[in-house]
């Protein structure tokens, strides 16, 4: 699997739960409208999946034929999709719980410097370039490249482009080379959508290795290190491809030890499945999550500074906003999100924890809006939902050991084989038994035989398999045979 970790940036970490597939979020489909829901402003429509994506008029609104409509009037649903129809549309948001995926018909095709934007024009720039000059140069490379050679010129179809943080820095050539590439892949599309028929995939965005390093590494990232040779593979051909300064970076990592021991990633995914998170001065934390919010609690613990309480309560409430920000990317955390501070008097040290808020979600490439505090020492926030978040993704509904949910199969599995690769490691060539619940060893065996098969090609060593009918399904232990 890989590995990509950097302390700010948690929601990076990619954790392998052994489901099926991956995200489906920049996936382009050729679907079929199923329904027209005009009281909800809204369709369904058919994509392949196992439930019908969700389109909104707002998402719709670029196949309206109607003329006339000012900017901020959304059209009626039935003036841009009818029932039947076969539209082309993007998967914009994972389905989630009993929620097909979110879907938009303003379809994009991202590229390491640019996202294309097809049937719109103009140049629009990330939020992140905020050096004004840096944002009218690439602005102006941008404008001079579409008017210098339409890039689309293969489907003669108009295009805009959306400058990402990564363009910052990058010379003309990069910008066409770039361009290029989208327009060719834009052309794919519209091939692979006319010898389809509804509903089908007609694009693939990249897969998750490709994608995390397009995504999430920039030019001050020193290094990508990745414990899978097939992993690595992938990562290299792209950045041949898309990133050539990036290749002797990205390294494959043989040891000693394992990855997610080293930065203790096992520790670090424990600890988010709890409600609790400890601050450094020896407060806490507390997030809790229902259906309507989640609630977030500052406790100061024993903690008491010498200047007073007021400061006590402001450095409390600065280490805490530095771990809610870890600890919702982290968590894959969205939707509403109530924080209860700890009540501060002075209006400037209000003013620096809002400032320390909104600086650590600056970074967050998830949409969050933050409000100002309430007299009671409430902040109000919302973090857009675009995933399952990671208690979903490792746990399940079942009351055990005090507790409301449990790990699944899958989660204790990947568990049990990377603590065999790490006793493997550690005695190399000695034969080893692995024991586990028999509903764990089961999923391994029966229903993903390959990630057993996958494991005895990588170790140096013998594994024996054994389901223990009394062991509890988070329990798991491994050995050397005697």
């Amino acid at each position: 699997m890989e590995l990509f970790l950097e302390r700010t940036m948690e929601d990076d970490l990619k954790a392998k739960t052994g489901r099926a597939g991956h995200s489906l979020i920049g996936n382009i489909f050729l679907g079929r409208v199923q329904r027209v829901l005009p009281g909800m402003q809204a369709a369904f429509v058919e994509v392949g999946l196992e439930r019908a994506g969700f389109l909104g008029a707002r998402e719709a609104r670029c196949l309206c034929e109607l003329t006339g409509l000012d900017e901020g009037t959304l059209p009626p649903i039935s003036a841009c999709v009818q029932e039947g129809q076969a539209i082309l549309v993007q998967a914009v948001k994972d389905p989630i719980g009993d929620k097909g995926a979110r879907l938009s018909a303003n379809v994009t095709i991202p590229g390491r410097l640019l996202v294309l934007v097809p049937n719109q024009s103009g140049v629009a720039l990330s939020r992140r370039i905020e050096d004004e000059q840096e944002r009218a140069r690439l602005t102006a490379l941008v404008e001079e490249m579409v008017e210098r050679f339409n890039p689309m010129g293969v489907t003669g179809e108009p295009a805009g482009f959306i400058v990402r943080t990564a363009a910052i820095g990058a010379t003309s050539e990069d910008i066409a080379a770039d361009a290029r590439q989208l327009a060719e892949e834009w052309r794919k599309v519209r091939e692979t959508e006319k010898r389809s028929s509804a509903p089908s995939v007609v694009f693939h965005d990249l897969d998750p290795v490709s994608k995390t390093l397009r995504d999430c590494v920039s030019s001050d990232t020193s290094r990508v290190l990745i414990d899978c040779a097939d992993a690595f593979g992938e990562a290299q051909r792209y950045c041949r491809r898309a990133m050539p300064e990036m290749l002797e970076r990205v390294q494959l990592f043989n040891g000693p030890g394992d990855l997610f021991s080293i930065y203790d990633v096992d520790g670090e995914i424990e600890a988010a499945l709890e409600p609790r998170a400890e601050l450094p001065s020896g407060g806490w934390i507390t997030i809790e999550t229902t259906e309507a919010l989640t609630a977030i609690d500052v406790n100061s613990g024993r903690y008491t500074a010498a200047t007073g309480l007021e400061e006590t309560s402001a450095k409390i409430n600065l280490e805490a906003v530095e771990e809610i920000v870890y600890q919702l990317r982290l968590r894959g955390t969205g939707g509403l999100i109530v924080i209860d501070f700890i009540h501060l008097n002075d209006p400037a040290n209000i003013e620096k924890v809002l400032t320390a808020l909104n600086e650590g979600f600056a970074k967050d490439r998830v949409p969050t809006q933050i409000s100002g505090m309430s007299e009671f020492g409430l902040v109000e926030m919302t973090r857009k939902r675009v995933r399952e978040p990671l208690d979903k993704l490792l746990t399940e509904a079942a009351y055990a050991n005090g507790r409301p949910r449990r790990k699944t199969c899958a989660t204790v599995a990947n568990d049990l084989l990377r603590k065999i690769a790490r006793e493997a490691q550690a005695a190399p060539g000695r034969p080893l038994v692995a024991r586990a619940s028999a509903e764990v060893v089961d999923w391994l065996e029966r229903g993903n035989p390959y990630l057993v098969e996958r494991l005895r090609r990588r170790v140096p060593a013998e594994v024996s398999l054994v389901g223990e009918p009394a062991f509890p399904r988070e329990k798991i232990d491994v050995g050397i045979v005697q």
